[in-house]
């Protein structure tokens, strides 16, 4: 992949990727991080696509402008936790922990966001081990373990050696999506593919779950917005 720059203001990087099953030029911009990609075919001169690009300039500065900026991290600001919105709050404890509407932490500003990080990843893998623990033993089929990152493109996977893995951020959602993906990795377990027999799967794993997959495809995005330390 290759990168371009559209001249602004404000000046724009642009990623190229050529694609073998791409048929004509796209560009999208990520509401993830605001990544511009251009996707072109394999035959396509470089130069039609810089052409291309220049002349939907405008509808990227648009859609760039649109983007929220990242929630800000410290005392005072707001993160959700299953659903909740709770207020970062100094608070003289060793651990954070949760009392009302508030998520508690030691007072000391520089590390909030590895704390509250921590926090987030201890809470999403046991809500995730209890999830798929449940799960797997209801359809009788074994995991091996559970991997957390901070994925982009996808909420969870199966390997075919019966491990599984999620984005830690499943824990901003309400519990009911979280459990819904649980369902959905573990039903992969017995149905390696997106059959209907793999929904029928999830079906009986997680009744009533297209409710939190529609969430998740609408509101998913906006668990990115904050940009948690690494």
């Amino acid at each position: 992949m290759r990168r371009l720059l559209l001249p602004g203001p404000p000046e724009v990087h642009v990623t190229l990727r050529r694609s073998a099953r791409a048929r004509r030029f796209s560009l999208r911009v990520s509401r993830t991080d605001g990544q511009v990609t251009l996707t072109l075919p394999r035959w396509a001169a470089e130069a039609e696509a810089l052409a291309f690009a220049r002349d939907k300039g405008a509808w990227v500065t648009e859609a760039l402008a649109r983007m929220a900026p990242p929630a800000p991290l410290g005392f005072g600001a707001t993160v959700t936790f299953e659903g909740r919105i709770l207020v970062l709050s100094a608070a003289p404890v060793r651990a954070p922990r949760i009392e009302g509407d508030a998520l508690l932490l030691p007072p000391d500003p520089a590390r909030v966001g590895v704390r509250l990080v921590a926090f987030l990843r201890l809470m999403a893998r046991q809500r995730l081990q209890e999830a798929c623990t449940r799960h797997a033993a209801a359809l009788g089929r074994p995991f091996t373990r559970i991997t957390l990152r901070d994925t982009r493109s996808r909420w969870g996977s199966c390997a075919a050696d019966g491990r599984l893995m999620f984005s830690w951020r499943l824990i901003l959602a309400p519990p009911e999506v979280l459990d819904y993906v649980a369902a959905h990795e573990v039903a992969h377990l017995a149905e390696m593919n997106h059959s209907p027999a793999f929904w029928a799967v999830v079906a009986r794993l997680c009744p009533g779950y297209a409710a939190p997959r529609a969430w998740l495809k609408q509101h998913g995005q906006a668990l990115h917005a904050y940009r948690f330390p690494d």
